[in-house]
């Protein structure tokens, strides 16, 4: 029986599900100034997934530079969700 699909599904749920949180909390103490260190993270670990020789290994780092690059828009979309009061907002930081 061959596992590298299952490794693989199960790592994209978790990155999926650790990036979610990391995307609120960000959004919450930094707004959305922070986008450029998730397009740094996404580019950096899609540009190393090219150069791992092992599959599963490179898939994951791949997913997780993917979900970075995907959480730029989340941050922007958490942003929106906060406005319209789905989310708290940060009484320590200033809001324009």
């Amino acid at each position: 029986m061959y596992f590298t699909g299952i490794i693989i599904a199960v790592a994209t749920f978790l990155t999926i599900g650790i990036w979610h949180p990391i995307v609120i909390k960000t959004e919450y103490h930094f707004g959305t100034r922070a986008w450029w260190v998730y397009l740094l993270i996404g580019v950096a670990c899609i540009a190393a997934a090219l150069f791992i020789e092992n599959t599963v290994l490179s898939a994951v780092v791949g997913v997780f530079g993917a979900s970075a690059l995907w959480g730029i828009g989340e941050l922007f979309a958490q942003k929106r969700r906060v406005e319209k009061g789905w989310f708290p907002k940060n009484p320590k930081r200033r809001y324009d």
